[in-house]
């Protein structure tokens, strides 16, 4: 399966000077500018009506033409799963993704994915990059994604993600008592010897390229006999950055299997409690709110979902414990 795209527009007398491929973008800012240098390299995208390179330069006053096929960007297949919609149209889809449901196959979950039931929902994701899924949470995390439905608004939410203009919020009932909230400033990178797992990094000096910046703001909601709710706002999107963040601050989120830990359990807790606690089956971690402007139209828009059951069960129980 593929489309065609037929576009065609004049170049400005102020490019003159500016490399084909950067005008190109320019004009046509649908597309990634990796996309139209393949274009321009197999003759897809024309000057004038004549192939060029991406590095030759433009006069103004030139006609680009481009005449190229969309083809199948995810191969994955579509299985009849079912989905939590929270919105719609015909531009992006909010997905609140339940706790257990991976986001894209890869190895040890070739299928069962959200990606596999988006296209399902909606065919022609299969043109979009990864289905149109422009960021993820983990497997074992529940709620909010945005899926971009055309090109020009994957590119979009793409570039507001990297720009930090999505607001992403989470909540996370973690161990240990906090004091109060704060900002954790550390970048992360995979850890030195297991390859499965990220950790915060030093730097030695300001040159220092290891590790991605990653900063996480959080703020306490309640505080019981010896965890915390919080919730957290996620600057940048590393990948398990608040598992990682809480960790590195000793707080690590309850039912985390890989950052949490040796178990603590206060002394004193009620056996309903640390048998909850023992046997929470997941972090837990909740993508509450959701916020961006509108690829098509700039409309700031913003989701929110309720905390789910488990989360919400494990509260009430530690606040039961906590009562004097």
């Amino acid at each position: 399966m593929s489309v065609t795209v037929t576009l065609s527009a004049e170049v400005p007398l102020e490019y003159a000077g500016m490399r084909l491929d950067q005008a190109a973008a320019q004009l046509f800012d649908a597309y990634s500018r990796e996309r139209l240098k393949d274009w321009i390299k197999d003759g897809r995208l024309t000057l004038n009506g004549k192939p060029g390179k991406p590095r030759d330069k433009v006069a103004g006053g030139e006609t680009l033409v481009l005449d190229a096929e969309l083809a199948v960007e995810t191969p994955a297949l579509p299985e009849d799963i079912p989905l939590h919609i929270v919105y719609e149209d015909e531009f992006l889809l909010v997905v609140d993704k339940p706790a257990g449901l991976v986001v894209h196959p890869g190895a040890g979950n070739p299928d069962g994915t959200l990606m596999n039931a988006l296209l399902h929902h909606w065919p022609d994701l299969n043109l979009l990059p990864r289905a149109g899924i422009v960021h993820r949470i983990d497997k074992d995390t529940s709620g909010l994604l945005v899926v971009a439905k055309t090109l020009p608004a994957h590119t979009d939410l793409t570039a507001q993600l990297a720009d930090k203009s999505v607001y992403r919020e989470y909540e996370a009932i973690v161990c240990g008592v906090m004091t109060g909230g704060g900002t954790v400033d550390a970048p992360i990178d995979r850890h030195p010897t297991d390859r499965t797992r990220m950790a915060v990094v030093r730097r030695r000096h300001e040159e220092d390229e290891r590790g991605r910046d990653a900063v996480t703001h959080y703020r306490v909601l309640a505080r019981f006999r010896g965890h915390s709710h919080v919730r957290v706002q996620l600057e940048t999107g590393r990948t398990h950055q608040i598992r990682v963040h809480m960790a590195h601050i000793s707080h690590p989120l309850v039912g985390d299997p890989v950052y949490g830990g040796r178990m603590r359990l206060p002394k004193g807790g009620s056996q309903e409690m640390i048998h909850a606690i023992q046997h929470f089956p997941r972090q837990a971690l909740h993508a509450r709110r959701l916020g961006l402007a509108h690829p098509e139209t700039g409309e700031p828009m913003s989701w929110e979902s309720p905390l789910p059951e488990d989360m919400q069960a494990l509260l009430a129980i530690l606040a039961e414990d906590a009562r004097p």
